[in-house]
């Protein structure tokens, strides 16, 4: 069993069992042999997971705590505080169906390599033992005091002055259902709370940040100058600003780099997945901030920081990292960083608008046993030559994702006939 780009994910039942789960907790204890904090989100499957990973941590001789249903960030903040590992029952943005788990180092950091190699023996030698114990074991009453530290950290980290405006935020119907309205309205807001009634398959089912079609209608409706929209266990963010238009996680980054740089609090340059699109590269060397770019997926963003030094980095899906600030990214802290920057600076989007311009840009996905890499590759060729578009005003991003079973074809360029053309074609 390898961990893929986020953990184990993949069907709950089938490829996420009980058996697996119990297996992980042993082989977290064996392997790290610290305390484990375990929070999980709101699919029918996971709180059965989540007992799953207590028991078999439990048995392998350390001490361990339910957080209850409880954000991915809030987990690792959690484990930080109180030197633990954590463990997430979650497949984030992926539908109910699907969960997943995932380990943190102690203190709440992703895992390394060489720790996460060792994880995977530890789990593969376990796999091949003796059955799991069938009996199935009670999930340990949640500990009541973890969430308003959690909470309390949060507005430490961004201590806002109380201000009247109109927010809406989309829970997803996920981990932050019940912690994401008190949280603004705490910032002297008036809150609009859009799915925020989880029941167990509901999950990113048309809402969250991978939808936020309902999001943007409720801030037209509600006149708000802002919404936000968190995903399955919170650790990404979309906004969507006060003329209702949608702004992803490249429009945050481009104005948190130019605001970080302006105020000498950059740290040094900005780490974007291969993703990003091409506009945010243009602003921000115009503006002189340097921009390194990884491949797709948080941990090679953290790493990219790690190595430079760097503060700040993240992904068009809005998964946003402030190393300075937090262990992982955290779409609740992004949140309140989005209150604080609109404080300073004025409007999202009129902020946006000013700030940087987006080139065309389209994402497609195909099914891994219909993808044939090189004829993407040739049509991108021969459309190029029939636009007369240059290498430097046009990009292709072929990657499999980690998280489903799809490759992803993202294509971009200042020509948007190129990419019309390039989606129709390929979509053919």
């Amino acid at each position: 069993m390898r961990f893929g780009t986020d953990g184990i994910r993949g069907r709950a039942g089938e490829d996420v069992t009980v058996e697996l789960a119990y297996r992980l907790g042993r082989a977290v204890a064996s392997v790290l042999g610290s305390p484990v904090v375990v929070g999980y989100d709101t699919r029918e499957s996971s709180p059965e997971l989540a007992a799953a990973v207590l028991a078999g941590a439990a048995d392998g001789g350390v001490a361990t705590t339910n957080l209850g249903v409880f954000t991915t960030p809030g987990v690792a903040v959690v484990a930080r505080q109180r030197d633990a590992v954590g463990v997430v029952v979650s497949a984030s943005h992926n539908p109910f169906r699907d969960n997943g788990l995932k380990v943190l180092g102690r203190g709440g950091a992703k895992l390394d390599r060489t720790t996460e190699a060792a994880l995977e023996a530890a789990l593969e030698a376990a796999l091949e033992a003796a059955p799991a114990p069938t009996d199935a074991r009670p999930l340990p009453p949640a500990d009541a005091a973890a969430e308003g530290q959690y909470v309390e950290h949060l507005r430490r980290l961004v201590p806002l002055a109380p201000v009247a405006r109109r927010v809406v935020v989309d829970c997803a119907n996920g981990a932050a259902s019940h912690v994401a309205p008190a949280l603004l309205a705490a910032t002297g807001a008036t809150v609009v709370a859009l799915h925020d009634a989880p029941d167990g398959r509901n999950i990113n089912e048309g809402c969250g940040s991978t939808a936020p079609g309902d999001l943007a209608a409720a801030v037209r409706a509600h006149g708000a100058d802002l919404g936000f929209a968190l995903d399955g266990d919170a650790d990404r963010l979309i906004c969507v600003d006060e003329a209702g238009a949608v702004r992803d996680g490249d429009d945050l980054l481009v104005l948190f780099a130019l605001d970080r740089h302006e105020r000498g609090l950059l740290g040094g340059g900005l780490a974007v997945t291969s993703m990003s699109n091409l506009g945010l590269w243009r602003a921000l060397g115009a503006a002189g901030v340097e921009v390194v770019e990884t491949a797709v997926g948080d941990r090679h963003v953290v790493a990219a920081l790690e190595e430079r030094g760097w503060r700040v980095g993240g992904e068009q899906s809005g998964h946003l990292i402030f190393n300075d600030l937090a262990p992982t990214g955290d779409g609740l802290l992004t949140a309140l960083l989005v209150l604080d920057l609109v404080e300073r600076r004025g409007p999202l989007g009129a902020l946006a608008r000013r700030s940087w311009a987006r080139v065309p840009q389209a994402l497609v996905n195909v099914a891994r046993e219909e993808f044939d890499e090189a004829r993407v590759r040739d049509l991108e060729a021969e459309l190029a030559a029939a636009h007369d578009v240059a290498p430097a005003d046009r990009r292709l991003v072929v990657r499999p994702s980690g998280t489903e079973p799809v490759v992803r074809v993202m294509v971009e360029s200042v020509d948007g006939g190129f990419v019309e053309e390039f989606v129709a074609r390929l979509r053919a």
